[in-house]
């Protein structure tokens, strides 16, 4: 039965803010990732900062080829988070795509469709981190197989710190990649230190790595930098939040 009620308008007018959130950060991910948005959502500060997350398409295996493919797809999806609105920061995060591409590919198209934005992705994030850090000689430890690690230590060598080791656990699909255990990357990561590194690399945004790098720091008395972590503390910076957050490593003491 319908109700005699009509709505009135409000007395009181709506005043807007500048925006809903200070701060934006928009980021691409893979439509096969479980960690990225859950390493920024435990690491943001929801009332300072508003990740904004669309996804593309990925078909494992993760080879060269189909990393490749991932970056025609960038600018369209980067422009369906918030249409026609500015954000503060754009982010891919897919660590090897970025790697195969290059940081240069990716960030032109994502200001394709975010022009003149800030471009973070997780390699270019990690250099930045390794600078910041003091560091110029890497452990690396990844979960791909041995054809994409070695595609990552040769953009390592060219672009950033040198590479003195790296391991990885020989995967070639990143939902299994997402469900190395913690006690796994832990362990393999401080097997994977060589004494000759200033800084242990924990690659990937599917791995579980956020989570654990105090706990590999502790045990090693040296920095250590993930993926997610980097990336993270990249666009936060970027976008004029510089708080430290206790938990994720020395990185986030800078």
């Amino acid at each position: 039965m319908a109700l005699d009620i009509h709505s009135t308008p409000s007395r009181v007018p709506a005043l807007m803010d500048d925006r809903p959130v200070k701060k934006r950060i928009a980021l691409v991910a893979l439509a096969t990732d479980h960690t990225s948005e859950r390493d920024f959502a435990r690491i943001c500060d929801p009332d300072q900062v508003g990740v904004y997350t669309n996804r593309i398409a990925f078909e494992n295996p993760t080879t060269k080829e189909t990393l490749l493919r991932t970056g025609p797809r960038l600018s369209e999806a980067a422009a369906q988070i918030l249409p026609d609105e500015e954000v503060d920061v754009v982010a891919y995060g897919c660590t090897a795509a970025s790697i195969v591409l290059g940081n240069d590919a990716v960030t032109r198209h994502l200001n394709v469709a975010k022009p003149d934005t800030p471009c973070v992705t997780p390699s270019s994030a990690a250099f930045d981190a390794f600078e910041a850090l003091g560091v110029k000689r890497v452990s690396v430890l990844t979960p791909y197989s041995t054809a994409v690690t070695d595609e990552l230590v040769q953009y390592f060598s060219t672009h950033g710190p040198e590479v003195v080791s790296a391991t990885c656990f020989g995967l070639t699909d990143d939902r299994q990649m997402a469900r190395i255990s913690e006690d796994s990357i832990i362990e393999a990561g401080i097997a994977a230190y060589d004494d000759r590194a200033d800084a242990l690399f924990l690659s990937c945004t599917a791995l579980r790595a956020a989570t654990c790098i105090q706990r590999i720091e502790n045990r090693l008395g040296k920095p250590v930098v993930s993926s997610n972590q980097a990336m993270v503390w990249r666009c936060l910076r970027l976008a004029g939040i510089t708080d430290s957050v206790p938990g994720y490593g020395r990185l986030f003491e800078l």
